[in-house]
């Protein structure tokens, strides 16, 4: 078996992206592109902080996976508890859809109460009908958060509201965030979401409260033209706080601001905005491959067929800062060949990579476009 390194390109490109200098006066910043998992702008990424609001993006999580499971679907019926009812003095002055105790809603509508109302009695109420209780329920969203790689952050609740185990950095705010663009893209553009009508209110007091809180709190949706999500948060202790995402260009990027010290969602809103612009204005992508695209054909050792196609899942790209010419930007197919079959379809059979200068600047695994069935008649002892 041979260990192959192929050259697929050699080019003439920009320089690689930095952490470039953006001013704000927020405790926590960070600012990533989708694509190359680049980082634009870092500032105290890694601090564990209070997520406020935020938190209900994990709550969302937990419950797309039911979803997708096929437990949950978009009209099944979640009960609201005595501990959801609009009369607990925990949604005083707390965002809520304003519910009732003894009514149902649909999971569509709890969804869209968290998304567009920052509806803290909505996560109560998927709390409770997922795991039996809120408590119980923050360990599923500590589960999930292991699951994806957030390796510190922790769980007090399921809506955001000040507790001491609430905690989670900016960098696995951006993992949360990614992971519900990537694997949910179907339910993903909920959270476009700028207005949510609620229509079964219970009560007149409630019924005047959906009335005047109609509009979603994130104002960067209104602001932005390529802004597609996701949430804010707000305490009066920690500030404001934003998980953001934008296409400009085909480009999407994904921002993160905590514990902004403002006035309003309006200021964080063009807080935001400058950050994600700044991304724009001062990196740019190259791609190299788009997913499914043909990067190799690797013979296959015993298959029925003689090759299997090695592709890349999702695009290849490498963030590079804006005018600095640099030169022999090397992109390499590495992979053992051939390969033993059998092959599965989506297994790791190598990996491609940017260098420049001998500098690795990303790296994506090399998997299987297709299957390759190993010949019958061949036994192990053959090989």
């Amino acid at each position: 078996m041979k260990k192959l390194i192929y050259v697929l390109s050699i080019l003439s490109i920009m320089g690689t992206a930095n952490a470039a200098t953006f001013s704000t006066k927020a405790k926590s910043v960070f600012l990533i592109d989708y694509d190359s998992g680049a980082e634009i702008v870092s500032k105290n990424a890694d601090f564990l902080m209070p997520p406020s609001s935020m938190i209900k993006l994990m709550t969302l999580a937990v419950l797309f996976d039911e979803i997708k499971s096929g437990n949950l679907t978009m009209e099944s019926k979640l009960p609201v508890s005595q501990n959801a009812d609009y009369n607990d003095p925990r949604w005083y002055p707390a965002s809520k859809i304003c519910l009732v105790a003894g009514q149902e809603i649909t999971v569509r509508d709890a969804i869209l109460g968290l998304i567009v109302q920052s509806g803290g009695d909505a996560s109560v109420v998927v709390a409770e009908k997922l795991a039996g209780s809120e408590g119980a329920f923050t360990g599923m969203m500590q589960a999930k958060a292991r699951s994806i790689g957030m390796n510190e952050s922790t769980f007090g609740n399921a809506s955001g509201l000040p507790d001491p185990n609430n905690l989670m950095t900016s960098r696995e705010l951006i993992t949360l965030a990614t992971h519900l663009i990537g694997d949910y893209p179907d339910l993903y553009p909920m959270f476009a979401t700028k207005r949510f009508e609620f229509k079964d209110y219970k009560t007149d007091w409630c019924r005047e409260w959906g009335r005047t809180h109609t509009v979603n709190y994130n104002k960067l949706l209104f602001i932005m033209a390529g802004a597609d999500g996701m949430k804010t948060g707000h305490t009066d202790q920690g500030g404001y706080g934003m998980v953001a995402s934008s296409v400009v260009g085909g480009r999407r990027l994904v921002g993160v601001i905590n514990g902004l010290k403002v006035k309003s969602h309006n200021d964080l809103a063009n807080e935001m905005k400058k950050l994600l612009n700044h991304g724009y204005s001062t990196t740019t992508n190259r791609t190299f491959y788009r997913a499914g695209d043909k990067i190799a054909e690797i013979p296959v050792w015993y298959g029925r067929q003689k090759t299997v196609t090695a592709t890349v899942a999702k695009p290849f790209a490498v963030t590079l800062t804006k005018g600095a010419d640099t030169k022999g930007l090397r992109v390499l197919a590495r992979y053992n060949e051939p390969v033993r079959a059998p092959v599965a379809a989506g297994e790791k059979i190598g990996a491609v990579i940017a260098q420049l200068n001998g500098v690795e600047l990303g790296r994506a695994d090399l998997i299987a476009q297709n299957r390759v069935s190993k010949v019958q008649s061949v036994q192990e002892s053959d090989l």
